[in-house]
């Protein structure tokens, strides 16, 4: 069994405690928490399984990481802190530690990753003998294998489209919600998720994957981006009222342009309310999916619906998310040290986990 350690317990977090106790080859050995409310809880409590793991939260990360864990799953944001988890990352690997994580945007494509970013991770790998691979939480599979294994059914390729659409009512993450995509906020603000390069910079990385695993060459990468108001005040059942004539609806385009087209687009399309932009693309029952839409010989269009913690679309995307890094966890391992990407990592059947019954 690999000693993993889960390092954060939100809405990644949750998920990544369930994934870990599930997967036969690994073994939660600790809960690194931030939130002095949380110390001293039970692993299982705060990943919602229902029954105890045995496995106190713990604030303590010296002693977590002295004690030589195999793994460590980085759930921690790094939207707001990129610097804090960068350096929680590579202190991780200078441990020893395989990580995975979906913090660090510019690492989904490690290759094209600026080199203050890649060569601190590089040196903690050879000083500590870890790995690291990322991979997005919205989710990065969405971005990658999935629409990269669909275009491979096709005869002819024109344009590979990954869709997410989504209702964020029900995601208990209000900060990012309001303050870095804005909803809510008056139309003359400029949120910090839709600022010009900032939506290039987060999901440029998996254009370039994608871009790599077809053998296209990018002339450059455009953003897009569109917003709309409400109409009328909303109430959500997670972060309040939301007011009439504040953002309510959100849709931009990160775009591969090859050969002076956009032929490569990550497309979000995120809401607080049905009601807003009713023209814009919508999920098949109104709350949320991810779609791969690849234009072409035939035209392919494939729908992805995930949910979890009792039904939440949003939990069941970060589950997913998390259910990937997890389970690239032992494959890792096994690998050479390194420094990894979506298209070094395989993504594997979940061996061993078939009717696994909870206790």
């Amino acid at each position: 069994m690999l000693s993993t350690i889960v390092w954060g317990t939100g809405n990644v977090g949750r998920a990544a405690i369930r994934a870990v106790e599930a997967h036969p080859a690994l073994e939660l050995s600790a809960v690194l928490v931030h939130d002095p409310g949380k110390a001293g809880r039970d692993a299982g409590d705060l990943g919602e399984l229902g029954y105890e793991l045995g496995v106190a939260a713990t604030g303590d990360v010296d002693a977590a990481l002295a004690a030589g864990p195999r793994a460590v799953v980085y759930a921690a944001s790094g939207d707001i802190r990129p610097d804090e988890a960068l350096a929680d990352v590579v202190r991780a690997i200078r441990a020893g530690a395989v990580v995975v994580t979906p913090s660090l945007y510019a690492l989904y494509d490690q290759r094209s990753a600026p080199p203050e970013l890649r060569e601190p991770v590089l040196a903690a790998i050879a000083d500590g003998g870890g790995s690291l691979f990322v991979s997005g939480v919205d989710p990065g599979w969405g971005n990658d294998v999935l629409p990269l294994l669909i275009s491979g059914l096709g005869t002819t390729v024109d344009v590979v489209r990954c869709q997410e659409i989504f209702d964020y009512s029900t995601y208990d993450q209000p900060d990012s919600v309001r303050y870095l995509v804005g909803m809510g906020q008056p139309m003359d603000y400029e949120p910090p998720m839709l600022a010009p390069t900032v939506p290039a910079m987060v999901w440029g990385g998996q254009i370039r994957l994608m871009a790599r695993a077809l053998g296209a060459e990018l002339d450059e990468i455009r953003e897009t981006v569109d917003r709309r108001p409400l109409e009328a005040t909303v109430t959500t059942e997670a972060m309040g009222a939301f007011e009439a004539g504040t953002q309510g609806a959100v849709r931009f385009e990160v775009q591969g342009i090859v050969e002076g087209e956009p032929r490569i687009v990550i497309e979000h399309v995120t809401r607080i309310h049905p009601s807003c932009a009713p023209d814009w693309p919508v999920p098949p029952d109104g709350v949320g999916a991810h779609r791969v839409v690849i234009e072409g010989r035939p035209r392919i269009e494939v729908t992805v619906e995930a949910s979890d913690e009792g039904g939440n679309r949003s939990a069941g995307g970060n589950a997913t998310a998390a259910g990937r890094l997890v389970s690239a966890i032992d494959w890792l391992v096994d690998a050479e040290p390194g420094l990894y990407d979506a298209l070094d990592v395989p993504l594997r059947p979940a061996f061993g986990r078939l009717g696994r019954k909870q206790p």
